[in-house]
Formats: C-alpha cells, sequence, structure tokens
C-alpha cells in the first residue's frame, strides 16, 4: 500500500511513526502546532520493547551515547533510605529481552528523533500548525488547521497528544479524573551535587503520601527528580508550569537527606508541576481514515514508565499494519485489534503501581517488598515485547 500520510503532532511519537513510515517507503507530511520544535527538559526511560524500534531506525548507538543505562532499580524508604527491594536493570534487561534500558534526557531524545525524521524527508515538518478537525471522504481525508491551511492525504494520524483534535473528534470528551497527585519535576547538574552522591541506578524513595524517583541523563551529567506528593491543589495537566522552589521544599520535608540536597541545589526558578488525572482506556480510537497514536490513544499516567514506549510501539505496528493490510480501513482495524488489549493493560499497570508507590505506612512498604518477585520477571510480559516482529493477528 502507498498513499500520503498526515501527522498532526512532532512529538516523539509522532517523529518516531514518521521515520518507521518513512524506512518503509510512505510519504509523510508532519504539522506541529509550536512555532518552534523542542521538548521540555525532563527524563524518560526506553525499555526494550521501544529500543528494538530505535535499532531499527539505526538510532541505538546514538541513543546509547546520550543516555545513562541504570545498574539497578533500588526502593528505599522515603526517610531512612532503608532498602525495600533491589533488582539489577541495564544487565539483566538486554539479556533477558534483547535490547538496552536507557534513561535519556527528552530534549535529547527528540532532537535526535527530529534529525532521523529530516533525514528521511528534509522538508518533513511543518510547524505553526494547530489542527482543529478534518474531514475525510471514501477517497481521502483532509486536516483543517487554525492558519487556513488544508493537507489532503490518504491517512491522518493524530500524535497531537493528551488534549488532541483529532481524538476529540474522534472519540469526544473522555472524563479525566484527578488522581491527589502533583508530580514535581527538577534537573540538578551533577556538578552541583556533592561527590560521592546516588550512585547511577534508578532510585525510588517511598513514603505515606508519595514517592520520588531519581536517575542520572547525559551520560551522568544530569540527575533527574521526579516527585510525586498527594495534594489537594489542583492545578494544570502541563510540563511547563511553574510553582515557587519553597512549595517543593515543604512538600519533601522530612524526607531523606539525599532529596533535600537535590531540592536545594537545583535551580529555584525550574520548579515544576503536574497535576495528574487518570482516563479510562478506550476500546476504539479509528475511523475510515484516522486514528490515533500514543497519548491521544491511551494517556497514562507516569507510575510505570511506559508513555513514549507505547507510543513508539504504536508507530511500528502501524507501520506493519499499512504494509500487510490491503486498505487503509484494514489497516486501522489490525493496529487497532493488536494494540488495544495491551496499551490497556498498561494503563492500568500503571494505575495500580500508584498504590504500591503510596502504601500508607513504613510496616505496610516492608510486608509489599518482603515477598515481592523481582520486577523484571514481574513485567516480562511488558518487556520482553517486540514491536517489529510480534505477530499481528
Amino acid at each position: 500500500m502507498t498513499g500520503k500520510i498526515i501527522i498532526a503532532g512532532a512529538g516523539l511519537g509522532g517523529l518516531a511513526a514518521a521515520s518507521c513510515l518513512l524506512k518503509a517507503g510512505f510519504d509523510v507530511d508532519v504539522y506541529e502546532q509550536a512555532p518552534v520544535l523542542g521538548e521540555v527538559g525532563a527524563g524518560i526511560q526506553i525499555s526494550a520493547n521501544a529500543f528494538h524500534v530505535m535499532r531499527h531506525l539505526g538510532l541505538g548507538e546514538e541513543l546509547l551515547k546520550v543516555g545513562v543505562q541504570p545498574g539497578a532499580y533500588v526502593f528505599r524508604l522515603h526517610d531512612t533510605g532503608e532498602e525495600l527491594q533491589r533488582f539489577n536493570l541495564s544487565a539483566d534487561h538486554e539479556a533477558k529481552h534483547g535490547a538496552p534500558y536507557v534513561q535519556l534526557h527528552r530534549a535529547d531524545f527528540h532532537d535526535i528523533l527530529a534529525a532521523r525524521a529530516r533525514s528521511f524527508k528534509p522538508d518533513l515538518i511543518r510547524l505553526d500548525h494547530r489542527l482543529t478537525g478534518f474531514i475525510e471522504t471514501a477517497d481521502y481525508v483532509e486536516a483543517r488547521f487554525a492558519n487556513g491551511h488544508v493537507a489532503r492525504g490518504d491517512l491522518l494520524i493524530g500524535a497531537d497528544g493528551l488534549k488532541s483534535a483529532v481524538r476529540q473528534q474522534i472519540v469526544g470528551e473522555t472524563p479525566a479524573t484527578y488522581t491527589g497527585d502533583g508530580a514535581w519535576r527538577l534537573l540538578v547538574p551533577a556538578e552541583r551535587l556533592p561527590k560521592p552522591f546516588l550512585p547511577p541506578v534508578m532510585s525510588v524513595f517511598m513514603g505515606p503520601g508519595g514517592h520520588a524517583v531519581c536517575y542520572y541523563l547525559r551520560a551522568g551529567a544530569l540527575l533527574n527528580f521526579v516527585g510525586i506528593i498527594e495534594t489537594g491543589d489542583v492545578r494544570e495537566e502541563s510540563w511547563t508550569l511553574k510553582l515557587p522552589w519553597e512549595k517543593l521544599k515543604s512538600d519533601f520535608a522530612g524526607w531523606h537527606p539525599d532529596l533535600q540536597t537535590i531540592i536545594d541545589r537545583g535551580d529555584h526558578d525550574q520548579c515544576f508541576r503536574w497535576s495528574l488525572h487518570n482516563r479510562a482506556p478506550i476500546r476504539s480510537w479509528s475511523t475510515r481514515r484516522a486514528t490515533l497514536l500514543g497519548d491521544s490513544a491511551h494517556p497514562t499516567l507516569p507510575y510505570l514508565a511506559q508513555g513514549a514506549v507505547m507510543a513508539i510501539e504504536d508507530g511500528a505496528v502501524l507501520t506493519r499494519a499499512l504494509t500487510i493490510a490491503g486498505s487503509i480501513s484494514d489497516a486501522l482495524s489490525l493496529y487497532e485489534r493488536n494494540r488495544v488489549d495491551r496499551t490497556a493493560r498498561i494503563v492500568e499497570q500503571s494505575t495500580f503501581n500508584r498504590k504500591l508507590f503510596h502504601l500508607p505506612s513504613v510496616q505496610a512498604m516492608r510486608d509489599a517488598f518482603k515477598n515481592r518477585d523481582e520486577g523484571e520477571d514481574r513485567n516480562a510480559w511488558l518487556y520482553s515485547y517486540n514491536p517489529l516482529t510480534v505477530e499481528l493477528i
């Protein structure tokens, strides 16, 4: 099958999908609403199930150079630092699942994906195009933009994120329920931290009413801090909303001294907090000539680190479906059929992990981890999935 494919959104999922499609021989145009291409300053985790696709696109070595492969996943008590559980990560992960686990700065990852997509088609991305809606016929789909531009193609892919205009037209309003959690994020240059400090592992500090995740980025030059706290102070769903440093400091008062060091040595005017909302998975996200990908299809909470990973999987599976199906509609049915159950399971598992990370007492945490299987075995179904080779049914 050949044809023109329109992608709304030049985020991580949209760019990864564009490269998969272009590599497979499709003609693609990507429309991005922002006037400048870029990503927020935050960390992201890419496990084997998505790294297979990065290797397919020729990006594996480049990502490993700018990322960090954490040696272990370590769960600790929020105040004393008592270790509740540890399991090996980078070496074991690749041995078991055939590809690395790497932690990246989102902006670095986005730049690498954009460069790869443009290597296939230099004029691929068109900025300052906010999609407002689409119309479709038996023969084509037209994407309409706020600036008056109209783009006609054979398929429209909505990779336009949590507030997707494509999703709004296909699915309509979806109830969003506040989880009770606000997620802080902060980046700290490693040179500001004492030596020695936290080792190059993924550290999860768990406490009643919240948890904090810390890991390194940019080959160890930055430390990424994400602190999730239960709060009735509901704000926007936006990674760019700044709140006062003093509020961050007070939210984690009494937590481990390492966390105090991170908070103290971060830029006090660069403290961001996102209010986390939950949305139930949907069972259908396509029409005859339009479909969804990534957060626009299956928004998820960050407690399993699989949001971008699912989007990358989507792009690879959608490309395969378009390659083997006889029509656009058949391809979209094949794509959706092979993604809806898996993505729903990931969304639900992520929601469940919130309960695990926010147990009400220290004793409850010790009890929960006492007989807990190592996470790699527990999540084998998740990481062993290869979107390039999994059988499509």
